[in-house]
């Protein structure tokens, strides 16, 4: 029987994200992709190399994206041998392709491969209504031009009106933000608590750009050289005079503790020890442990985003460790709710009981948490904040030498990934 082999992050890049809208406006997924892509084949020296494969995806897609990395990989300089798979696992697709690239390798399928996400969100697919909808098929199977005009003239102006992306739960009919507002009533996250975890991920990240951070893991793309989602001349009186975003559910939210939609893209190299080596790429870190999962939330709505509350105890008994055994820890930035719930339960015996958990999970040094910044200060775009987060714990795990690192991403549809990085 084959024994597993270590799984090394030997490189990363994304481009910087931008506030949908904006400096993205008129690229597509594809572009954006191709345009992470070629910064670390350009960083790695990868021109005309033939990978294992690249995985990735878009949470938000066209009809035409159906092989959207395939088309990527082709409009990049690596061999147009490298295969290409499309993942899509909402807002943990860039951490489902890691595990999907991680796996191969570890098992011996492959020697090397890219993990990533993409999403531009300024390129949203645009729907119709199900009656345009059957009245435009049944047109095209009409045989007399006075059969077609019929079939149109039973439109009525709100059947042909644009249906647009709201982000909905279909089973619950509400969006992330509506369902994180009860989740913030439910746990007691107050919106002073929010806005200052807000204030301090926009400072995190002026302070490491300014130091440098990420000078090597963000490539420069459209004139952009940092995120645009960054506000460096926010203060805590500013967040605190937002009006609220989401007053269906509630009145703690806003623009400012939330993330707003974001155009990006991300990507990770990972190789075999052997693979690394010939190609004298020091190993960043390692992939050690991950899990994935996910809650009920239809009847428990402000249980959304809760997922990794009962999915980080899983990896952790796995691994033998306990919540507060790293070095520095990760957790995606959806929402300010959302994470300081998280903490809360994790903290709390009575709180964990009701996802089925023993007791408490314990407790993160805030010192630790998010020291880079993270997802209300560099915007979300949904595939890509995987690769990001990777990336960044990779850095630090390396520029510390060793030590461990945790990581959690939630997700819609009550989904959740975690996962350790070791050096």
């Amino acid at each position: 029987m084959n024994t597993a082999r270590k799984v090394a992050i030997v490189g990363y890049n994304r481009i910087p994200f931008a506030r949908f809208n904006t400096a993205y406006a008129d690229f597509t997924n594809q572009d954006l992709l191709v345009a992470a892509l070629n910064g670390l084949i350009d960083n790695y020296k990868l021109h005309g190399e033939r990978l294992g494969e690249v995985a990735a995806g878009a949470v938000v897609k066209h009809l035409n994206e159906s092989n959207l990395v395939r088309e990527a990989v082709l409009k990049t300089a690596l061999s147009p041998e490298t295969p290409g798979v499309d993942i899509q696992k909402a807002c943990v697709t860039g951490i489902e392709a890691v595990i999907s690239i991680a796996n191969k390798i570890a098992t011996g399928q492959i020697e090397s491969g890219i993990a990533g996400g993409v999403d531009s969100m300024s390129n949203l697919p645009i729907g119709i209504s199900d009656k345009y909808r059957k009245v435009l098929l049944k047109a095209n199977r009409a045989k007399s031009f006075m059969e077609k005009l019929k079939l149109f003239a039973s439109l009525r102006f709100k059947d042909i009106k644009p249906v647009p992306y709201r982000g909905q739960e279909p089973e619950t009919g509400l969006t992330m933000g509506e369902h994180t507002e009860l989740t913030a009533s439910y746990y007691g996250i107050t919106r002073q608590q929010q806005d200052e975890l807000a204030l301090k991920s926009h400072l995190n990240l002026a302070k490491a750009y300014d130091a440098g951070f990420y000078e090597d893991l963000v490539s420069p793309f459209a004139g952009l050289t940092q995120d645009n989602t960054l506000r460096r001349d926010t203060t805590l009186e500013k967040l605190s005079k937002l009006k609220p975003a989401f007053t269906k559910t509630g009145h703690t939210m806003t623009a400012g503790n939330s993330t707003n939609f974001t155009d990006g893209a991300s990507c990770i190299l990972l190789a075999s020890e052997e693979w690394a080596a010939k190609r004298n790429l020091p190993v960043l870190a390692y992939v050690t442990y991950a899990e994935t999962g996910a809650i009920e939330y239809v009847q428990h709505q402000h249980n959304l985003l809760l997922a990794p509350v009962i999915v980080a105890p899983r990896m952790l008994e796995k691994a033998n460790l306990k919540l507060g055994d790293f070095d520095f820890y990760e957790i995606h930035e959806a929402f300010a709710a959302q994470v300081l719930a998280t903490l809360k339960i994790w903290e709390d015996d009575k709180l964990s009981q009701q996802f089925g958990l023993p007791g408490a999970l314990g407790k993160i040094d805030p010192n630790k948490l998010n020291v880079m910044g993270s997802s209300l200060a560099t915007g979300h775009p949904f595939a890509a904040t995987g690769g990001k987060v990777v990336a960044t714990m990779a850095k630090l795990l390396h520029a510390k030498g060793s030590g461990r690192g945790f990581i959690s991403v939630c997700a819609a549809r009550g989904q959740g990934s975690t996962m350790i990085l070791e050096k």
